[in-house]
């Protein structure tokens, strides 16, 4: 694998590691609060005001074009388990799931690149 594909796999899973203790610090927060009401409570806070809202739904529509450009994408390269992912997605954070993706997406085009197969182009 060449160097710039080494540095992009890292930098995908360094931020994934990122993102997965930017909301999951926030999401235990939330749920040792004092009735916090659960996942329902969690929801309604998502939609608490107007920036919450905007912020909710900037994430949900971007996890769906996420989810597209993965299944596309998993298709053309022959990535196997996509449905990890999407599982990944709603457990932990698409935050979390999609730089892993694209890690082993990066992994993936190297590998083809290094045969000489199709799909292995540059991205």
């Amino acid at each position: 694998m060449q160097s710039r594909d080494r540095l992009l796999v890292r930098l995908y899973v360094l931020v994934a590691i990122g993102a997965l203790i930017a909301t999951w610090s926030q999401n235990i927060r939330f749920f040792l609060q004092e009735d916090n009401g659960g996942l329902v409570g969690f929801i309604e806070a998502c939609y608490a005001n107007a920036a919450a809202a905007s912020i909710t739904n900037d994430v949900l529509l971007m996890a769906v074009a996420a989810w597209v450009l993965m299944a596309v994408e998993a298709r053309r390269l022959g990535i196997r388990h996509l449905w990890v992912y999407f599982v990944l997605s709603g457990v932990l954070a698409v935050s979390v799931a999609f730089p892993l993706f694209l890690a082993v997406r990066q992994r993936r085009i190297a590998r083809l690149r290094e045969a000489g197969e199709p799909g292995g182009e540059e991205p």
